[in-house]
């Protein structure tokens, strides 16, 4: 690991300051009952500069070694039967492939149903706020963005990039998705050497990386605060709609995130266990990002214009006003400041569809049961994932 020394150079900034003192900071501490302090800044700061050599590693090993085809078939044969430690294959493969299969001791099954239902339950809200909140929000820290910039995202298309997330996010959080060799096991190993993949051409394409302030191409810092995204901004963002979740259902959050973490390879103690140990490690976190820059205005016109670029709306009155709508709810559940950084348009009665959906979300939570709200929200999210397949596994779309 890199021996640079990191400070926390934004901690006097109006822009950190505005978050954690009015801002959607200010509301996390006060939702999750966290202690913000600089005391473990640098038992963290030194993963800014460390990343997963394991999965790097096979990524050379097997990737850099054949034909992508032949590499992702092999790798598809380990995750589907599994890896021996007598086995006659790469020792990186060995190395990640036992890591991966050994259930670690703190594994706790019905926390992961719990966090799975949660998930389930909130139907499109979950959508919602990955895509207004966790996604748009996190292109507000110019730095975490880099990597998406390097590798040319922005050619993809916003459409593409909105797929993969999707098709990454309902894959893991399903019924025992996440056992060895399941669906959900499958895509943390292979989301896990894309990271390794991109990491890799980064460095040896990408001549511009600003190694000291950018840290590592896809860093394990930057990985714990994109994980933090998934469990505690996701959390926050179904309860600013009006969402109501037990003990339980919250525990399981962070519980499934945290498992899908070790399988991607992000050291285990980085990990937060509960909302206000993901707080207090996010505010470190926040101090070293500065605000949004071009690169980051330009991710988040991206996101917004998908609605209108997507085919999976017939006509284009339905798609502005699906863009409406997301933007109303940008506006709603993101700091103005945010929103104005990102130059997010101004629209009309934006608070009017967000507040109707709050209102709506609690009748609906006292009288629909929860067995039938998990069950509709399965087959909802299911049936988006299932249109944007459709759509983006067409080699015509581009």
């Amino acid at each position: 690991m890199r021996t640079t020394t990191l400070l926390p150079r934004y901690k006097d900034a109006v822009h950190f300051k505005d978050f954690w003192t009015k801002g959607n900071g200010k509301l996390l501490i006060d939702f999750s009952g966290a202690e913000v302090s600089f005391k473990d800044f640098e038992k963290f700061s030194p993963y800014y500069y460390h990343v997963d050599e394991t999965g790097d590693q096979v990524v050379e090993d097997i990737y850099f070694t054949k034909n992508f085809r032949e590499a992702t078939k092999e790798i598809e044969q380990y995750i589907r039967n599994g890896v021996s430690p007598q086995e006659n294959v790469p020792e990186s493969v060995k190395k990640m492939f036992l890591q991966t299969q050994a259930i670690p001791e703190w594994l706790n099954h019905d926390l992961l149903k719990s966090g799975a239902e949660l998930c389930m339950r909130a139907n499109l809200d979950s959508l919602i706020s990955l895509r207004n909140y966790c996604l748009m929000g996190g292109y507000d820290f110019a730095y975490l963005n880099k990597p998406l910039i390097a590798t040319e995202a922005l050619k993809k298309g916003a459409v593409k990039r909105l797929s993969e997330t999707l098709d990454f996010w309902v894959n893991v959080t399903r019924y025992n998705a996440l056992e060895i060799h399941k669906k959900g096991y499958e895509f943390a190993i292979k989301t896990r050497l894309i990271h390794s993949y991109a990491r890799l051409s980064i460095r040896k394409h990408y001549k511009k990386w600003d190694i000291e302030n950018w840290g590592e191409p896809i860093n394990s810092w930057d990985m714990v605060a994109t994980y933090i995204g998934f469990s505690l901004v996701f959390l926050h963002s179904l309860h600013k709609l009006g969402n109501t979740f037990s003990t339980q259902e919250e525990e399981g959050l962070f519980h499934l995130w945290k498992y899908v973490g070790y399988l991607l390879g992000i050291p285990e103690q980085l990990l937060p266990d509960n909302k206000k140990q993901a707080t207090e490690f996010f505010y470190l976190w926040t101090s070293i990002q500065p605000p949004a820059d071009k690169d980051s205005i330009l991710l988040a016109h991206s996101l917004l214009n998908e609605s209108l670029e997507n085919p999976i709306l017939k006509y284009k009155f339905q798609r502005r006003n699906l863009r409406y709508l997301h933007i109303s709810c940008t506006w709603f559940l993101l700091d103005d400041e945010v929103c104005k950084r990102l130059q997010i348009p101004e629209v009309s009665n934006r608070k009017a569809f967000p507040l109707t959906k709050r209102f709506i979300n609690k009748i609906y939570n006292k009288v629909v049961s929860r067995k039938q709200r998990i069950r509709k929200g399965n087959k909802d999210q299911m049936k988006v994932l299932t249109d944007y397949l459709s759509i983006t596994q067409n080699s015509n779309f581009h």
